[in-house]
């Protein structure tokens, strides 16, 4: 069994210094709590704070384990209001949660563009360009959950300012296009490249038969940002194969009802059970496996820093490579028996039982051989 390797307060206290950091300072000084969590039972509903500087509320999200690689922060427009505009050295992916509204993007050329969006919508802000998000209802908030990689840009230049005020058109990101945030599908393999998708909810997937039981899944590519995004679906009575990756994964259900286990090598599962809203962060080499429990198909949407993807020489993520050929995922001839059992009765409260046969089957024809 592994060990938490907790130490004692005189040794924590030499190392305190070390934890604080200009990005730890800069959230504070923006008047706001950093929830250190790996699970957010309902981003709709979580608690937020007054967000002075720009003019809306809010609350980031990050534990420790991704903290230097990128954040999360979920932000609130009030009914009828807009947020102050806004510029940045680091990059801003958002997926709509509650409401409807438009963003103005526009440079230092002065070229500018506007469009619309509702809940379910989701688009990245393309880098130090100006911004701008107004609430399109005067009844009700608009929500919305963002991931960015400010941790590093704002640990490595220690200048507020410069991050936030720096005059400089990225034109090879942004040079005002007029379709630039129109739903464009360029399709690279599993990579969608694009700005702006309208309905991440019902986008159609890609087959992704080595995730498991006849899954659906798509990559992202935003803004021409660094960071990406990928998308995942799977049917009812089904579960993914479990597998690990490095820091920063921020895991949001778009649909269905189900739970995540997640663990460290060598220790127990621990259960996280979702549903619309949830957000799951593994952190960085946890092993993680999500279960479809409900009636419809589960999807869910993983923002996440380009890091996480550790990959083989071929330049395939390790996390989709069976650790039977010396990646991080799991076969389903490998789990521990208790997954299947405790999946089994997870249904059966729902009055449901698994559908798993065709997928363990699916495996043992491709199934490569144990090593040791």
């Amino acid at each position: 069994m592994a060990k938490n390797a907790i130490v004692s307060e005189e040794m924590v206290k030499k190392f305190a210094t070390e934890k604080d950091s200009p990005y730890t300072r800069w959230v504070r000084n923006e008047g706001l709590d950093i929830i250190s969590a790996l699970y957010v039972p309902n981003l709709h509903t979580v608690e937020l704070k007054p967000w002075p500087r720009r003019e809306g509320h809010g609350v980031f999200i990050n534990h420790e384990a991704s903290r230097t690689t990128n954040d999360c922060y979920v932000c609130e427009i009030a009914a009828g209001k807009k947020l102050a505009p806004q510029r940045q050295l680091f990059e801003d992916m958002i997926f709509i949660l509650d409401g409807r509204g438009s963003t103005a993007v526009w440079n230092d050329a002065g070229q500018r563009i506007t469009f619309e969006w509702k809940a379910g919508a989701m688009f990245a802000i393309p880098l130090n360009t100006w911004h701008q998000h107004f609430n399109g209802s005067g009844r009700e908030p608009a929500r919305f959950v963002a991931v960015t990689n400010a941790p590093p840009i704002i640990n490595l230049y220690e200048d507020i300012d410069f991050v936030f005020n720096t005059r400089y058109d990225f034109k090879n990101r942004f040079a005002g296009e007029p379709d630039y945030f129109s739903n464009k599908n360029e399709q690279k393999g599993f990579l969608l490249e694009t700005n702006f998708v309208a309905d991440a909810v019902n986008l159609p997937l890609f087959s992704a038969k080595e995730r498991g039981a006849g899954g659906g899944h798509t990559r992202f590519n935003l803004a021409k940002g660094s960071m990406n995004c990928h998308m995942s679906q799977f049917p009812v009575g089904t579960y993914k194969k479990a597998h690990a990756h490095g820091p920063g994964a921020h895991v949001i259900t778009l649909s269905g009802q189900g739970y995540t286990l997640m663990w460290p090598e060598n220790e127990e599962p621990r259960r996280y059970d979702w549903h619309i809203g949830t957000m799951i962060v593994p952190p960085s080499g946890w092993f993680h496996q999500h279960f479809n429990t409900g009636t419809t198909p589960s999807r869910y949407l993983a923002f996440k820093y380009e890091g996480v993807a550790l990959r083989n020489s071929q330049g395939v993520p390790k996390a989709w490579i069976s650790k039977r050929l010396g990646g991080d995922q799991i076969d389903y001839a490998d789990e521990s028996p208790l997954v299947r059992s405790l999946f089994a009765e997870s249904l059966a409260k729902h009055g449901l039982k698994p559908r798993m046969d065709e997928a363990y089957q699916a495996e043992l024809a491709e199934l490569p051989p144990k090593t040791n």
